[in-house]
């Protein structure tokens, strides 16, 4: 077995002590801990016959998860063990914590260089180097505190750990996650991995902290109420001197530090500066002469030895130190750091250090030097929000640079913020850097410039804008002589006007581009064009249309434009599923969703499952459109763009199902769709507010709700807009003036009253719903009874209803109940299960103590509580007890 030297978390935790404070003799036993380590024993055994997991360890600050993981790996495993932190910095490393493990695994990464890597392929290499030892045990720590990468190398990892032979133990701190934070996301997206399983890590009772109270002379009860049960806070207490019980951590850390000498203090606060843990030999060139105080640090407590370094036992523990160090001690230390650092012979140091202690420091000249190095190196790992903070950093000493590298900073941090879906952020730099060109009388960057705000205004659903700004981008650029900004901007004209259905300006702007892509050899802008040419030929029903985004795509790939390859999936999947050609459409979003998560591309991944909400949807795959649809809005900082399909989706969904209040969502989808000013978005939300107001007994608002948008579809000679807006018209009595041969097959059959034709279109198509309702038309019984089975499958309680009243009204006395009315008459269309497991969760029970009440597992757990924030169309655990108890589902 390979020794475990973590680099954190106080193996003194919830301990209970038979030695004498500040000696290392004695035996160390973990109370109230014995279940869990048994459960983490029990998954490697697993792990080591091949069937790898990964256990999420949640715990407040303190909880001792460090203790407890440190307690299993250093057992006698007969396993490798493999241990990589995250690191408090103000702005994280990227991949840190993989990039440790991967060097202390020996692990081949093929010449590893940034730029040429993505989480995906660096997961590839470690996976490889997994497979040639076995078992092995991966400690991730602190992953609240993770750059974007670590956690996508997280998520990946999950869903490979089952071919390992792995145990993957991922830390983090529970009591700081918040509903739209990256890590609660990451959570939320495992939550249905199978295997990927939650822990969590309680405090010590009032009997565990008599314990090990019994021979200090505290008061037990005290120490409980004023710590919680907190186990490093029990601990500091107790090694405080004296009997009362320090108020707060920092002040049992530092009653406890107080106990030192001045020499052994001032080392310690030299360690303090150092985020995770501290290289001997920079401790020692920071500490100078006070260095040979290290053994009555680590005989302090404070301390703990880890191989040719040193760390703190516990990061609260560091952070009182740190923050009780005069100002001017501290910066004074991280200058001392930032020299032993950037002077080291110990081999090559992450940039992103160099920069955290430079911006600490005060030391402008290396604040500008490290921080564009740590955004380029984490821009090329598709570590992109952490690119855009570190470009941040070295934008606030920008006074020092020259205007040009100011505004080339600007428009680096407004590329890494776009990609990270920071769309305000990337706005506001784009902005800055379009005011130092116009300064320097740069038509050409200027030009550049406003292109990037009309992209980045069509992400907001600001239609006006982007044309506006697309439209003068072009004008500057065509007074210059011709370069790859003005091809650019040809290409961001066609774009938008092929988003906007405008086939013929989208391809004549297209061509231009095209041509002089290709007379300057900018094969990026030739991938660009294409896409959007292809796209305005599908949509304009022209042949070559596909092969032209295919061709694009394979271009992407084949250079490496990774987000070229994700507008190209994107486009090819919209095309399809507006067609109903639903199983190239699913093709292509799996395949688009898949590498976008691979890639860090949040936009689009986000984009398509938004789309992929609406695939699900009108597949009839309910509860998977509700998922999808509400893991993109309570995702953060969504740009309105995306917002649009899965706000119209759901809120579709609430009317069909008679949930309540579908406007709420669908409101905000019309006031974005129309800034829009698009078809794609507007007649899907036209449809859907018509279908709304139908099942609501508003018909007569069906007329306002659609007219403009039928107009303009009509003006742009979409036959499934045209289509299904004149059913759902015709359906509130509203006879349109248009030719049925000019529409979508299925809807044509409608508009002419062929209604067995239509239903079997339809089913043929793969929309249930749209063939249960050409049947429920018909008013045939036989046909109504067919319809009736499908809306009671699929949960469409209005319909249901009102077929059923018919069916009654014809005189048919036998008709099908379908589901259980438990399940029907609830607004959220739960189970019994469902609304058992959503009481309890209300009533403030954890996954396990809910598995321990129905004697069901947690992961089984886990699953129910997904489909209900699904079903019910919220984010957290929270908001799902305040949404049922308005709904009235809750029985207390």
């Amino acid at each position: 077995m390979i020794p475990c030297h973590p680099r954190s978390g106080g193996w003194v935790v919830m301990t209970r002590l038979s030695r004498q404070p500040g000696s290392d003799e004695g035996r160390i036993e973990l109370l109230e801990r014995a279940e869990l380590l048994d459960d983490l024993a029990e998954a490697l055994e697993e792990a080591a016959a091949g069937r790898g997991r990964m256990l999420l360890m949640g715990g407040e600050a303190g909880a001792g998860k460090t203790a407890l993981l440190r307690e299993l790996c250093g057992r006698d495993l007969n396993a490798r063990v493999l241990w990589g932190a995250c690191e408090r910095l103000f702005t994280p490393r990227a991949l840190g914590p993989f990039l440790d493990i991967a060097h202390t695994a020996g692990v081949e990464l093929g010449g590893f260089a940034p730029n040429r890597r993505v989480p995906h392929e660096f997961l590839d290499a470690l996976v490889a180097g997994l497979r040639r030892e076995f078992p092995t045990v991966l400690v991730v720590e602190d992953v609240h505190w993770a750059d974007e990468g670590t956690l996508d190398v997280v998520k990946l990892l999950a869903r490979r750990i089952q071919e390992l032979p792995a145990l993957a133990l991922v830390s983090f701190r529970d009591d700081q996650l918040t509903a739209t934070g990256p890590l609660q996301i990451v959570l939320g997206e495992l939550a249905g991995t199978r295997a990927a399983e939650r822990r969590h890590i309680p405090p010590l009772s009032l009997d565990a902290v008599r314990t090990l109270a019994e021979r200090s002379g505290v008061d037990a009860e005290e120490l409980f109420e004023k710590t919680g049960g907190n186990p490093f806070f029990v601990t500091e207490a107790l090694a405080a001197t004296g009997v009362d019980v320090p108020a707060t951590v920092r002040d049992a850390v530092l009653a406890r530090t107080a106990q030192l000498a001045p020499a052994p203090r001032r080392l310690l606060e030299a360690a303090a500066v150092v985020p995770a843990r501290t290289e001997l030999w920079l401790l020692e060139a920071v500490g100078g002469e006070d260095f040979v105080q290290l053994e009555a640090c680590l005989g302090s407590g404070m301390l703990v030895h880890e191989d040719d370094a040193v760390a703190f036992r516990h990061e609260l523990a560091r952070l009182a130190v740190e923050d009780a160090i005069a100002p001017d001690r501290r910066v004074g230390l991280h200058r001392e750091v930032l020299l032993a650092l950037s002077t080291s012979a110990h081999g090559p140091v992450d940039p992103a250090r160099l920069s955290h202690h430079a911006d600490a420091a005060g030391d402008v000249e290396a604040v500008l030097r490290y921080a564009p190095a740590a955004g380029e190196r984490a821009a090329g790992l598709c570590v992109h929000r952490e690119a855009a903070d570190q470009f941040a950093r070295a934008l606030r000493h920008g006074a020092a640079l020259t205007p040009e590298r100011r505004a080339e900073l600007w428009e680096r941090r407004s590329y890494e913020s776009y990609l990270s879906q920071q769309i305000d952020a990337a706005v506001e730099a784009r902005q800055a850097a379009l005011a130092l060109h116009q300064e320097r009388g740069d038509r050409v960057r200027e030009g550049d410039d406003r292109r990037w705000l009309s992209r980045l205004a069509w992400f907001s659903a600001d239609r006006a804008t982007a044309v506006r700004e697309g439209r003068r981008a072009v004008e500057l650029l065509e007074a210059e002589p011709p370069g790859r900004e003005l091809a650019m901007a040809y290409s961001n004209a066609s774009q938008l006007a092929m988003l906007a259905g405008d086939v013929g300006e989208a391809i004549e702007c297209g061509e231009l581009a095209i041509a002089l892509a290709e007379r300057l050899g900018e094969t990026e802008i030739l991938v660009h064009a294409l896409n959007n040419v292809g796209a305005a030929e599908v949509h304009g029903r022209l042949p070559g249309g596909v092969a032209k985004i295919e061709r694009s795509l394979e271009l992407a790939r084949e250079v490496g434009f990774e987000e070229h390859v994700a507008r190209a999936y994107t486009n090819l999947a919209a095309g399809h599923v507006w067609e109903r050609a639903y199983a190239s459409a699913d093709r292509h979003l799996s395949l688009g969703i898949e590498y976008c998560m691979d890639h860090d591309l949040d936009p689009w991944r986000v984009y398509m499952t938004g789309w992929m909400a609406r695939l699900r949807f009108e597949q009839g795959r309910w509860d998977e459109a509700a998922e999808n649809a509400t893991a993109v809005l309570r995702e953060p900082n969504v740009p309105a763009a995306s917002r649009i399909t899965p706000l119209a989706t759901l809120g579709r969904l609430r009317a069909r199902r008679g949930d309540p209040h579908p406007f709420e969502l669908l409101d905000e989808a019309l006031e974005l769709a129309r800034q829009s000013e698009e078809l794609q978005r507007l007649a899907p939300v036209a449809a859907a507010r018509a279908e709304a107001h139908l099942l609501d007994g508003s018909a007569a608002s069906v007329g306002a709700e659609t007219d403009e948008t039928l107009a303009l579809a009509i003006a742009l000679d979409d036959p499934w807009a045209v289509g299904e807006l004149c059913v759902w018209r015709r359906r509130a009595g509203i006879d349109d003036d248009v030719d049925p041969g000019s529409v979508a097959a299925p809807f044509a059959l409608e508009l002419r009253r062929d209604w067995a034709a239509a239903g079997d279109c339809w089913d043929e198509v793969g929309c249930p719903y749209e063939a249960a309702l050409a049947r429920t038309d018909s008013g045939v019984a036989a046909a109504l009874e067919e319809a009736l089975a499908t809306f009671q499958r699929l949960g469409a309680v209005p319909a249901t209803r009102a077929v059923t009243q018919r069916l009654r009204s014809a005189g048919v006395r036998k008709i099908a109940r379908g589901p259980r009315r438990s399940t029907m008459n609830n607004p959220g269309q739960l189970t019994a299960r469902q609304v058992e497991i959503l009481q309890l969760l209300a009533d403030g029970l954890t996954n396990a103590e809910i598995a321990a009440r129905l004697y069901i597992t947690p992961k089984t757990v886990a699953h129910h509580v997904s489909a209900v924030l699904g079903k019910l169309g919220v984010r957290s655990r929270r908001q799902a007890a305040a949404e049922a108890a308005r709904l009235g589902v809750l029985t207390r």
